[in-house]
C-alpha cells in the first residue's frame, strides 16, 4: 500500500483489532476510503413519487432527490442528511434502506402471486420492500428469532400499511418449516365462540386483545418456549390465517409437499460479522473497542457464525419449491462467510445451482471469487459492504430423485 493509501486509511480511525482482522480475511482496507462520503439511501413507497410529493420531500429535507438510475423507487442523500423528523417519513412514504440491500431482494425477482420469505427479517426494511413488490397478491413470512427486533418489524410494516399479506413469527431460522398458505377469505364465519376455543380459530389481527385471548397467549408463549414451536406475533387479514385454526397455520408438510407448496422466493440474509458497514464498526466507538473484538472479531464466533450460515442457508433451501429461488446475502466482506459457505452448500445440495442475478448487469458492484456471485463495497458501488448469491432448486423430478436415493 502506498503512503498515500496509508494516510487515507489511517484518516478511517480504524482500531487496530479491525485491521489486523481484515489482514487476517484478506481484505484491503483502502476500500473502506470513501465510507465516510457513502449517500444515504432511502426508498419511496410506490405511488408516493408524483412531482408534487417529490417536491414536498425535498422542501422539507432541503435537498434535491436524486434519483438512482440502476434500482427503482430508490433515492441517494448526503450522508448527514437525517429524515426520521420528517412527515414524509412519520406518514411511511419513506424509509431509509441501503441500495446493496435492495439489490439483494431485487435479486429474488419478485412477481405479482408470489409467496415469499425472508427467513432473517429484523430490523424490517427489506421485508418492507418485499410487501412493496408483492403489492395486493402473494404473501410475505418475516421469521427471526429476536422477538425484540421482529417487534421493531411488526411496527414497521404497521406504520407503512404493509402488513395485509404479512406474518410474523419468531423462531428460529435454522428450523423453521412451516409453509405459505392458501390466500383465504377473510370473511370466512368465525363466530362459533365454543368452536373457537377448543379449535382456537384466528380472528383479525389487532394490536389489543380481550384479557380472555391475552391470557391464552402468554400460556401458548410458555408453551412455545418449551417445545420451541414458532410464535406468530402477527398476521395481516389477507396472509392467509384469519379464519384458520392453528393446526392448519402450524401444519408440517413432506419432502414432496414442500416442492410442490412451498415457497417461491427464499431470501436469507444472515448474520454476519457486520465487517463490510463502516458505520457498524465505527459504532463500537462509543461502545468501547474490546466489545468490537468480542463481539466481531473473536475467531470462534466467527467460526460459528459460518456454520449458522450454512445452517440457515440449507434450512432456507429446503423451504423453496422447484423451479424456486433463494438469495444468500451477508454485510460481511470475508470469504469464509460468503464463498465458502456457498461452496460447502453446493457440494451438499445437488438440487441447489447457482443463477445469473437478472439486471445486474447495470449494478455497480464486482464479481466475488466465485462466478455469478458478486459484492457490493464502499468503493466500488459508494454502498455498505455486500455479498449476494442467487440459487434456483432444480425441477421436481430432479428434486425427488435425491430425496429418495
Amino acid at each position: 500500500m502506498d503512503e498515500e493509501l496509508v494516510a487515507s486509511v489511517s484518516k478511517l480511525q480504524l482500531p487496530e483489532a479491525f485491521l489486523d482482522f481484515l489482514n487476517q480475511n484478506g481484505l484491503d482496507p483502502s476500500i473502506y476510503i470513501g465510507s465516510h462520503s457513502t449517500p444515504r439511501y432511502i426508498r419511496l413507497k410506490p405511488g408516493c413519487e408524483s412531482e408534487t410529493q417529490v417536491a414536498e420531500i425535498e422542501a422539507e429535507i432541503e435537498f434535491k432527490l436524486k434519483e438512482l438510475c440502476w434500482l427503482p423507487h430508490f433515492y441517494y442523500l448526503p450522508p448527514d442528511v437525517r429524515i426520521a423528523s420528517t412527515k414524509a417519513y412519520r406518514d411511511g412514504k419513506i424509509y431509509g434502506i441501503d441500495a446493496a440491500s435492495g439489490a439483494a431482494v431485487s435479486a429474488l425477482n419478485i412477481s405479482p402471486g408470489d409467496h415469499v420469505l425472508d427467513l432473517c427479517a429484523a430490523p424490517g426494511a427489506k421485508l418492507c420492500m418485499i410487501l412493496d413488490l408483492l403489492g395486493s397478491s402473494g404473501s410475505a413470512t418475516g421469521v427471526d428469532i429476536a422477538r425484540h427486533r421482529l417487534a421493531a418489524s411488526r411496527t414497521l410494516v404497521q406504520k407503512y400499511s404493509l402488513g395485509d399479506r404479512c406474518r410474523l413469527f419468531v423462531a428460529d431460522g435454522t428450523t423453521f418449516s412451516l409453509m405459505p398458505l392458501g390466500l383465504q377469505s377473510s370473511s370466512k364465519s368465525c363466530n362459533n365462540t365454543e368452536v373457537e376455543e377448543k379449535i382456537e380459530i384466528y380472528n383479525e389481527w389487532t394490536p389489543r386483545r380481550p384479557w380472555k385471548e391475552r391470557k391464552r397467549m402468554a400460556k401458548a408463549r410458555e408453551m412455545v418456549s418449551e417445545i420451541k414451536d414458532p410464535e406468530l406475533i402477527f398476521y395481516g387479514r389477507h396472509s392467509g390465517v384469519v379464519g384458520l385454526s392453528k393446526d392448519d397455520v402450524y401444519r408440517h408438510f413432506e419432502v414432496v409437499n414442500i416442492l410442490q407448496f412451498g415457497y417461491d422466493k427464499v431470501l436469507v440474509d444472515a448474520e454476519c460479522t457486520h465487517d463490510g458497514s463502516v458505520k457498524h464498526i465505527q459504532k463500537f466507538e462509543q461502545w468501547g473497542w474490546p466489545t468490537l473484538s468480542r463481539r466481531v472479531l473473536d475467531a470462534d464466533r466467527t467460526d460459528d457464525l459460518t456454520v449458522l450460515q450454512l445452517k440457515l442457508l440449507t434450512n432456507g433451501f429446503r423451504l423453496v419449491k422447484a423451479g424456486g429461488c433463494l438469495v444468500y446475502s451477508t454485510c460481511s466482506l470475508t470469504v469464509a462467510q460468503n464463498e465458502d459457505v456457498v461452496e460447502k452448500f453446493l457440494s451438499q445440495q445437488p438440487t441447489a445451482e447457482l443463477v445469473e442475478i437478472e439486471g445486474a448487469e447495470k449494478w455497480p458492484c464486482r464479481q466475488a471469487r466465485i462466478p455469478m456471485t458478486l459484492r457490493f463495497d464502499p468503493q466500488t458501488s459508494s454502498t455498505s459492504g455486500l455479498f449476494v448469491a442467487k440459487f434456483t432448486k432444480l425441477s421436481a423430478s430432479s428434486s425427488l430423485h435425491y430425496f429418495s436415493s
